[in-house]
């Protein structure tokens, strides 16, 4: 009897451990990030993500270095409070940008009101080892891709190439 119960108290122990730290997910199709702690979503925030032109790219991470203040060595020295990396140059970071979160607006971070990303950033530093970040979805990138093939599609563009040798050909034989 006492094996039995070892093993069911192991079994829980090791369920609840599948479970615990956070899980910080970004939905790129939907711009929203929430926060999972210990299985239990906690927080649900608006970010921007990429917008057209670059890219936030998925996957599952770690955080590789955490910065209070930090200031974008890439893009004009731009202030990047709260920063969470995960990626190389890659954060999720506060943006007093905050009239743009909910839509892609970032060179490829992933900004929060700089209130959320302070929570968030006391959060993780506070259990560094035991958060997972996970982003998903299509950003900006990959809804225009999508669109791109039906505007230049094989046969729209033949038939506009049809159209002007036939506009050049009228006009070459009225002149």
């Amino acid at each position: 009897m006492p094996r039995i119960v070892a093993t069911i108290a192991l079994l829980f122990a090791s369920l609840c451990a599948a479970q615990a730290g956070i899980v910080v997910t970004v939905d790129k199709s939907a711009q929203q990030l929430t926060v999972a702690v210990d299985g239990t979503p906690r927080y649900q925030w608006p970010v921007s993500t990429a917008r057209w032109g670059y890219r936030t790219p998925n996957g599952n991470y770690r955080p590789q270095r955490l910065a209070r203040k930090w200031f974008s060595t890439k893009y004009d020295g731009s202030p990047m409070p709260y920063s969470i990396f995960f990626n190389g140059g890659y954060a999720i970071h506060g943006s007093y940008e905050i009239r743009r979160l909910g839509s892609p607006a970032s060179h490829g971070c992933i900004r929060l009101h700089p209130e959320n990303a302070a929570v968030l950033f006391e959060l993780v530093q506070e259990n560094v080892r035991d958060t997972r970040i996970v982003v998903t979805g299509e950003g900006a990138e990959a809804t225009v891709a999508r669109r791109a093939p039906l505007f230049m599609a094989p046969d729209f563009i033949e038939r506009r190439v049809t159209r002007q040798r036939s506009f050049e050909a009228i006009f070459s034989s009225q002149h």
